[in-house]
């Protein structure tokens, strides 16, 4: 009986053990199979660099400035009658713009008409009087004195009828200064006298400012390194800007690119000592008036052409260490590859350094890629199984 009760207690953890066995084993089995497997590689999209030929280019900053900029002042002093134009306004080479009164300078012109018509005709009796007494000299019926002063009288109407036409001459003058016209086609300044105001009395009052602004131009320095680029890769020589005219784009603030084309017109001759900068001029048509004095402009001046490579603008990144882009090896890992950019040309970065060409470089998902990270890269246009994987003729003949 003592034995019997001894085995059932072996008995009882036997089959305790062998229902723990069972469960662990069923609970393995259930975590294995709820295991989820690894993911895929993220896919990015990748494509090689292109080869174009693209022109170096010089960017600077400078300022615009008007050609011509005149202040139209009252020459002859009077009250201000009238004002033809509107603040701001565009006007016309000989636009009338302001009136000045008229009256006394028209009376004095008729005063002075009056005087020459005076003078001729004291010259015309002095004249006919002088020939009268030197055919009586002749007849010994005079003195020579008589003559003498006869002569004496004409020649004196002589000179007063030369000043008598000089003094109307001057009015025409004074006349033509109270109608004050535009010097040339540009843009006019606010007014700064109203009418009413009595202006040119005790000095040149200026009565407004106007601007020839079509075309215009742009001002800007260029170092000595730079100017050492433009003489040596494109041989421009300062001082025929206008026997080889060489061009030079502009862009506003608000504006992407360069849209205005214009020549240079003008490089100084010397540089500032304390800059080391040499001044340059470029000049602009503007016929729309949209180019403004005294904006600050972005200047591209043309250097040289050349073949270079070209990636996506997207596709370069920066940080401390500079300019990378991120490409795919033949293993389909992600690698940084430091390079040196250049100008942008149709939301195209220049690459200077850095790359031979045959580089696949991540286009889109660079979110999903870092350095040392397997991708599944896929070119621009085709899906591919990997970049070290084989590929049909097709498939190696399309280019990204």
């Amino acid at each position: 009986m003592v034995c019997q009760k001894r085995e059932i207690p072996r008995l009882i953890r036997q089959i305790l053990t062998c229902v723990l066995y069972l469960m662990f084993a069923v609970c393995v089995g259930a975590c294995k199979e709820k295991t989820p497997p690894p993911p895929p590689p993220p896919t990015v999209t990748v494509a090689q660099p292109v080869e174009r030929t693209v022109t170096d280019y010089l960017e600077l900053a400078g300022n615009t400035q008007a050609i011509e900029t005149v202040q139209l002042v009252a020459r002859v002093s009077g009250y201000l009658e009238r004002v033809f134009f509107q603040d701001g306004q565009r006007v016309k080479k000989g636009d009338l713009l302001f009136l000045l009164q008229q009256n006394t300078y028209q009376d004095a012109l008729r005063q002075n008409e009056a005087q020459i018509l005076l003078q001729k005709a004291q010259l015309d009796y002095a004249e006919k009087q002088l020939i009268r007494y030197s055919n009586l000299l002749q007849q010994k019926a005079t003195s020579q004195e008589n003559v003498d002063n006869w002569r004496y009288q004409r020649d004196s109407a002589q000179a007063n009828l030369q000043a008598a036409e000089a003094a109307r001459d001057l009015s025409k003058l004074n006349l033509s200064y109270t109608e004050i016209t535009a010097p040339f086609d540009g843009r006019i300044d606010r007014r700064l006298q109203d009418p009413g105001n009595l202006v040119g009395s005790g000095g040149n009052t200026v009565l407004a400012a106007i601007n020839q602004i079509d075309p215009i131009y742009v001002y800007f320095n260029i170092s000595d390194a730079d100017l050492a680029r433009l003489m040596g890769e494109a041989r421009w020589i300062p001082g025929q800007t206008r026997a080889k005219p060489w061009p030079v784009y502009v862009g506003l603030p608000n504006e992407k690119d360069y849209p205005h084309e214009g020549r240079l017109d003008f490089a100084s001759i010397s540089l500032t000592p304390t800059t080391g900068t040499l001044l340059l001029r470029g000049i602009f048509p503007n016929p729309d008036g949209k180019i403004l004095p005294g904006l600050y402009v972005q200047v591209r001046v043309p250097v040289q052409k050349k073949t270079a490579l070209l990636v996506p603008e997207v596709a370069v990144a920066n940080d401390q260490e500079g300019s990378y882009v991120l490409i795919v090896s033949e293993k389909n890992v992600v690698e940084r590859r430091s390079v040196r950019t250049g100008a942008t040309v149709d939301n195209l970065r220049v690459i200077e350094e850095g790359l031979n060409g045959k580089e696949w470089i991540i286009s889109k998902g660079l979110l999903r890629a870092a350095p040392g990270r397997q991708v599944t890269p896929e070119r621009e246009g085709v899906q591919t199984p990997g970049i070290g994987s084989p590929q049909s003729p097709d498939q190696r003949k399309v280019k990204p």
